[in-house]
């Protein structure tokens, strides 16, 4: 399988490196499109560690997910977004769509707002205090 996430998409997971690193598991291919500049795209996976096979680049959503289908030849090709627009991308490129939730669900991710946030101040002591 290959599995394209939307960037707004991967956004709202509470821990994106942990979901592609999941995903690596049962995909061939993961990767990232948007149709964000590549710099904006790059800086994100960047700064989450995510190690991608692929992404968009210069190109639009639908451009990139042509392009991905035709390098990336697997038995499915899965694009995991957050709108109705995702949905019509997905279905004039013949991917397979999933909505985040469902993708969530699903792999058992966390979406951003249902992870506890850990409070460093919470607790017996403070390692921060002199």
């Amino acid at each position: 399988m290959t599995l394209a996430f939307e960037l707004e998409a991967l956004k709202r997971l509470a821990d994106p490196n942990m979901v592609f690193n999941d995903a690596r598991q049962w995909t061939k291919y993961v990767g990232v499109v948007s149709e964000k500049p590549t710099y904006v795209v790059t800086n994100f996976t960047r700064k989450e560690r995510i190690r991608q096979d692929f992404f968009s680049g210069p190109r639009g959503v639908e451009e990139s997910l042509e392009n991905v289908k035709r390098q990336f030849d697997t038995e499915r090709h899965v694009f995991v977004g957050t709108t109705e627009e995702d949905r019509e991308r997905a279905e004039s490129t013949d991917w397979e769509y999933l909505p985040l939730e469902q993708a969530a669900e699903a792999a058992n991710w966390d979406l951003a707002g249902d992870a506890p946030e850990e409070d460093p101040f919470d607790g017996e002591t403070r390692d921060d205090w002199p």
